[in-house]
């Protein structure tokens, strides 16, 4: 019985990020690595990230991003994304569950990319009410799931870049953040039923921001810009203020 995941999200073709995590995440003794999707996107390394995704990863859900790469969009940034992915990095991507969905100490719990409905729909509790946030424990067609009697006692869910951990009376919300595309470190989750309750830690994982844009820069990336700034947001903010 799995009783220990770690769970990511939002890798966007940050190799340099996911190493560092799934280094961490081997120190601790997880059971299974599930992965909720945009594992693409952005960053420069998505077909590396695919890759790691692939060979350590248990389950593995779609985000947004994993859907409309594969689509033809007229921007410079996301053709050159495009051009670095092969058939099977595509296949595979197409190949990805909605969502994942699985039983741990009587509790329901449910993972998918933004919302039960789309990965299209991004909900944050700093910007939405809180009706739009229970929300997201309702049943849909899209997750058509195996308890239909039932709802989600915890969902998690990433899309949002930014971790949060909410009760609504018995309902427990938790956005895992990004391991690419946080404001500094690279962040992930544990879920840990070892001991009969559901404990829920937000780990923080340091890593070398430069060598990534080194990275990009030596691959000659269109968009660098946009993507250090991404990468070095609170230095941005710092030199704003």
């Amino acid at each position: 019985m799995l009783t220990k995941i770690a769970l990511i999200s939002d890798i966007h073709g940050n190799l340099t990020a996911l190493d560092a995590v799934l280094s961490d995440i081997r120190k601790r003794g997880v059971d299974a690595i599930y992965c909720l999707g945009d594992l693409v996107g952005k960053g420069p390394r998505g077909a590396e990230c695919i890759a790691l995704v692939k060979e350590y990863c248990d389950k593995v859900i779609y985000g947004n991003w994993d859907v409309f790469i594969r689509d033809d969009i007229d921007n410079d940034m996301i053709q050159w994304t495009q051009s670095r992915l092969s058939e099977e990095d595509y296949a595979y991507l197409a190949s990805l569950p909605f969502y994942i969905e699985f039983e741990l100490n009587g509790k329901l719990i449910r993972c998918f990319h933004a919302s039960p409905r789309s990965v299209f729909e991004r909900i944050a509790p700093e910007y939405h009410s809180k009706e739009a946030c229970l929300s997201l424990f309702d049943n849909s067609e899209e997750t058509n799931s195996q308890h239909s009697e039932r709802t989600p006692d915890i969902v998690f869910y990433g899309d949002i870049h930014m971790t949060l951990l909410r009760s609504y009376d018995t309902k427990i919300l938790c956005n895992v953040g990004s391991v690419g595309l946080d404001v500094v470190d690279a962040t992930y989750v544990i879920l840990d039923g070892s001991f009969g309750a559901n404990a829920i830690q937000f780990v923080r994982v340091p890593y070398d921001r430069e060598a990534e844009l080194t990275a990009a820069k030596k691959f000659g990336m269109v968009g660098y810009d946009a993507y250090q700034e991404e990468i070095m947001f609170d230095e941005v903010l710092k030199g704003k203020s």
